[in-house]
């Protein structure tokens, strides 16, 4: 058996979670503060939440880890669940995506960890400790992709770099059915929060007559499946997150990315990573005022095939392949 834990922030880390499981051989069990996927196919545990409530005590231990607030009865409780669960099954390792403390917990009970890996600067005490802890660091981005993550010598062997990931991998791209009168924009402002405000589309639609804008998550509307939307997109306007990164590259659009202000500079850091490759995007550091006629005719004379290598639709049998072999590599009767 093996646990699963997955973040509740935003749908990156339940997305990755859940196409990485369903390539998995051995059982796994999701464990999370997050209700059960629908696509989840395994036992599912939901946690109590412990970011709720007013006052947070000392939630970073004097910085040198990054959430237990003192006192918090719902941090209690998880800490508890996750304790008795692992009590009780025994799992073989523990996959986590992402949480310095259940981490550490699960490493602090004897469980082997494999810990998903985020983008951006983890020098930070709680990071180098955790790293220092795990089996392994499973980074979904590819090989080629240089110094996204800042604290890890990208040379060792325990970074595993599988490459993007999303929800769609295997699914065919759809094409768009006759000829629009209008090229199309496809904004992904997420569902992690974004500082992009509908005044600054409207002053982007006002600028591109020419292009029709639809607005995904943010200050337009959620759609659970957009595959359709992005296949049929000349240009998608997008965070810089890694699920949206993923998504875009598995429908080889071409983009315009302007990272949002995460913690440790995680989306900041992959969009000059995306900057610095070949990969077929242009980046701002800020919604722009002004120049979106031509900010989208640049984009849209990229060559979106070029994704091909940050997505290439196998990551998610190239994590659980390295998940498999590092369960069976822990049991004692294999050593």
């Amino acid at each position: 058996m093996i646990g699963y834990y997955v973040h509740h922030h935003g749908q990156g880390h339940v997305h990755r979670a859940t196409a990485i499981a369903a390539a998995l051989e051995t059982p796994v069990v999701g464990l999370s503060s997050l209700p059960r996927p629908p696509a989840w196919r395994g036992p599912w545990v939901e946690l109590p939440r412990d970011d709720d409530g007013d006052t947070m005590v000392d939630a970073q231990a004097h910085g040198q880890l990054h959430w237990v607030p003192e006192h918090h009865g719902g941090l209690r409780a998880r800490m508890a669940e996750v304790s008795a669960w692992i009590a009780n099954v025994e799992p073989q390792l523990m996959v986590v995506d992402v949480s310095v403390e259940v981490s550490l917990l699960a490493r602090l009970h004897g469980v082997p960890v494999v810990t998903v890996v985020l983008p951006g600067d983890r020098c930070d005490p709680a990071h180098q400790l955790v790293h220092s802890v795990a089996r392994r660091l499973l980074a979904v981005w590819p090989p080629e992709a240089r110094r996204l993550l800042r604290g890890v010598d990208e040379e060792s062997d325990r970074l595993v770099r599988v490459g993007g990931m999303s929800r769609f991998d295997g699914r065919p791209i759809v094409l768009a059915a006759g000829r629009p009168s209008r090229r199309r924009v496809v904004v992904l402002a997420g569902a992690g929060g974004t500082d992009v405000t509908a005044e600054h589309l409207d002053r982007a639609m006002e600028q591109t007559t020419s292009w029709e804008w639809t607005v995904l998550g943010g200050p337009g509307a959620w759609v659970d499946d957009p595959w359709d939307l992005l296949c049929g997109a000349d240009v998608v306007v997008s965070h810089a997150g890694q699920n949206a990164i993923a998504e875009i590259a598995a429908a080889r659009r071409p983009a315009v990315v302007i990272p949002q202000p995460r913690p440790f500079g995680e989306q900041d850091v992959m969009a000059a990573g995306l900057a610095e490759g070949h990969w077929p995007v242009v980046v701002r550091g800020g919604f722009p005022a002004t120049g979106w006629e031509e900010l989208l005719d640049s984009a849209a004379g990229l060559d979106g095939l070029q994704w091909q290598g940050w997505n290439d639709g196998g990551g998610a049998a190239r994590a659980a392949a390295l998940i498999e072999a590092e369960a069976r590599a822990t049991m004692p009767e294999s050593r």
